[in-house]
């Protein structure tokens, strides 16, 4: 995948103080993050994520980047020999732990999302799950990933999203008052957790989402709740 690499970007202070603490939150839960995403969810994540992967219609001989593809569960069910997929991550920890795993026929790439190094136009579908709410910047990741696809080529953003109303109060205590203990229980990290949550509760809502995709320039932009809006598929075409 040499052939479509490409490097660079700039960043504020802030946005770098935001993705040194983004690291250090990713180093620390690497070794228990899929132990703790499954205790998170009760497992549902893996369904979700097989919906996603079914969504993405992978082709023989289409490139496939999986971002923020941390240990590679996507970029699994992505992978085969006909196609090429490839992960990139920020996270050298995420992406160690993924290689031990030994996945076939996934490519490893270290890049993030504000400043893909990738070529213009050389990626076929790009995906992203549970990754893009910590971007430092959601606008640029937007216009970045709009500007590796080629003309006709799909994106798909699988992420948590603002539930029904029914089920809001149930959720937001769920995810204050239980996944930290999670975190720090099975993860052992529960300051790491205590971010996610907050990371999920400032990404924009589904209709909001759709607005900020339609911005970079995608067409054909919709959304597909999961379980009552807790999480939710975007997809969209350059």
């Amino acid at each position: 995948m040499t052939d479509i690499s490409r490097s660079f970007g700039f960043q504020t202070v802030a946005e770098n103080e935001r993705e040194r603490r983004i690291r250090r939150v990713f180093q620390a839960v690497a070794p228990r993050y899929d132990l703790m995403n499954d205790a998170m969810s009760f497992g549902i994540h893996r369904l979700w994520k097989r919906s996603f992967a079914r969504q993405a219609q992978p082709q023989a001989g289409q490139v496939i980047v999986d971002l923020a593809g941390g240990t590679g569960d996507v970029a699994a069910l992505l992978a085969a020999p006909d196609r090429s997929v490839m992960i990139c991550d920020p996270s050298m920890a995420m992406m160690r732990h993924g290689q031990a795993r030994e996945l076939r026929h996934v490519g490893w790439l270290s890049g993030v999302g504000e400043a893909l190094p990738l070529a213009d136009n050389s990626v076929d579908t790009l995906t992203i799950a549970f990754g893009i709410r910590n971007v430092t910047s959601l606008e640029r990741a937007l216009a970045e990933i709009h500007r590796v696809l080629k003309p006709g080529g799909r994106f798909l953003c699988l992420e948590f999203s603002r539930p029904w109303a029914l089920v809001r109060p149930f959720y937001n205590l769920f995810s204050f008052a239980v996944i930290p203990r999670l975190g720090a229980w099975i993860a052992r990290e529960p300051e790491a957790y205590t971010y996610l949550v907050e990371s999920i509760r400032r990404f924009p809502h589904q209709r909001e989402m759709v607005r900020l995709i339609e911005h970079a320039g995608f067409r054909d932009v919709s959304y597909r709740n999961l379980a009552f809006g807790i999480a939710c598929i975007h997809s969209a075409t350059k």
